[in-house]
Order: C-alpha cells, then structure tokens, then sequence
C-alpha cells in the first residue's frame, strides 16, 4: 500500500471511531465536550418501580450522579417552618440548634457504622406504651437535611396513628396493604413528606394481621426494591416497641443496624441490657433518649 492510501485509511478509520463514540454518548470538541456519556445500565430493561414517586415519566437515577434520582422526589405541599415547628420537625434554622446537632451527631455515628451509603435504620421505642413515629420522622429528616442523600421513611407501627400529622399529603394504603394486596403498586403507598428529598410510607390498615404480613415473602420483596432503587437512599423503619411487640422481632430482619428509643424514667439499665442481648450486638446501634 502507497503512502497516500495509507493516509486515506487512517483518516476513515479515525473518522469511523468518532462517529461511534457519539453515537454512544462520548463527548468531542466539535461540541465542547458537552455531551454526556449515557447513565450506567442505559441499555437494561427498565424496572416497573421507577416513578414512584412523581407518577412522571422519568429515566432511572444514575449510579454516580445523585442528582438525577434526588430531582425526582417531589415534594408537593411542603410544610412552612410555622408547620415544622408546630409539629416539633426538625429544619435548617431551627432556634433549638441543640436538637438540629443531636440528630446530626446521630446520623454521623449511624453512617460511620454503615458498610455501605445506602443502609436501613431500624427505630424501635423499648416503652411499653410509647411510639416512637415522631423520633423516626426526625431521624429520616436528618439525613433529608443532606443535599445530595434522600430519605425513606417506613412506618411499620399500625397500632400508632400519629404519621398523618407529620406528613403534609392524605395518606391510604401502606405497607401492610400492598403486602396483603399483590395488585398494589408501590407508587401507591409513597407519598411526599412535606419536607424535601424524604418519601413516606405508611403503616396501612391491616393491623390486626401485621405479624404474618411482616414475615411474608412479599414484605421481603418489597424491602430488597426499596433498598437498591436509590444508591443514595437512607431508609428508617418505625417499629412498634420493640419489648411488647412480635412485629418489631420479626422487622429487625430488614435493618443493617438498630436504634432503640429510651422513654425518660420508664426503662431502667437492666431492662436495656435485656433488649440488646435479644437484639445481639451484631445490629444494635445505640440509645436515642426521648422525652
């Protein structure tokens, strides 16, 4: 092959090469490297989880670009700071800056202890008659309050009916009815908080069957979707209290690490030493005082 030949092949050949790097989403100088490369896992099948939350066609988060999956969680009705602090919510500002640095320390701790970013937190109040919803609503604020993380928080305590006074949206089914109800979507039991990047599901209405609904094969489903839709999600279960209950046994299969609430002057040492050798140390995570 003469020289010229030569050189007209290498240029075809360069040329061929850029064609199908745009195709395939690699940046050039013809358009100062603007173009994006395309979101790992582009080419999959699409899963029928994605728009849960805005019901908006939408494509699936990235898996480095929390952004993309963050822009997707809508938050509708978003409670003033009036609101907030009627409902003792935690937000950015608040005069009690010592509560604001509490849950902080908290969620610092709790991501220290992680083995990977998007992790379960199970809440569970070792009060015989203390729920501990608002505790939990708080705990997934906190990491909410983080700009590049979003929250989820799950309620699984059906017995208790304070959630729908945190959350600003009307809220219907819940985990116990899409677990029992196989034509649920998930889409239908994920509402908006009120406060910004964090979803709610609620407990549903099917108390009175929530410990074999908590062991269903459904309920497992559902937690392992839930867990690996975001990779920059933190999700928090509100569990019934954890000494009198079946259902909050039967939950810590879910969490990577447990928190117990501690109701002031209704629990002493030893009936916590007793609690945390039930749960085994593998998971427990710590002691949350409330009030």
């Amino acid at each position: 092959m003469d020289e010229s030949k030569l050189y007209n092949a290498l240029l075809k050949s360069q040329e061929e090469r850029r064609q199908q790097a745009l195709k395939e989403g690699e940046a050039s100088p013809d358009n100062n490297f603007r173009t994006e490369r395309p979101y790992a896992g582009s080419t999959s099948a699409r899963s029928e989880w994605a728009g849960i939350i805005s019901g908006h066609a939408e494509l699936p988060p990235t898996l480095y670009d929390a952004s993309v999956s963050l822009a997707q969680i809508e938050n509708p009705r978003p409670w003033s700071r009036e609101q907030l602090r009627e409902r003792k919510i935690l937000y950015p500002g608040m005069p009690n800056k010592a509560i604001m640095d509490a849950y902080r320390e908290i969620r610092i701790k709790l991501r220290d202890q992680a083995s990977d970013k998007r992790f379960t937190v199970m809440l569970s109040s070792l009060g015989g008659n203390m729920a501990s919803t608002l505790t939990a609503y708080n705990l997934a604020a906190s990491f909410a309050l983080d700009a590049q993380t979003s929250a989820l928080l799950i309620d699984c305590d059906p017995y208790d009916k304070e959630l729908p006074n945190l959350v600003s949206t009307p809220m219907d089914y819940g985990v116990t009815d899409f677990v029992s109800d196989p034509s649920l979507s998930v889409k239908q039991i994920l509402y908006p908080s009120g406060v910004d990047r964090l979803s709610i599901i609620p407990a549903g209405t099917q108390a009175s069957s929530a410990v074999e609904l908590f062991s269903a094969t459904r309920m497992k489903d559902l937690m392992t979707e839930l867990r690996g839709r975001y990779p920059d999600r933190c999700i928090v279960i509100n569990a019934p209290p954890f000494r009198d209950s079946t259902e909050a046994r039967i939950l810590v299969r879910y969490a990577d690490q447990v928190v117990f609430g501690v109701p002031f002057g209704q629990v002493n040492g030893e009936e916590i030493m007793d609690c945390v050798d039930a749960l085994g140390l593998d998971k427990f995570s710590g002691l949350i005082f409330q009030e």
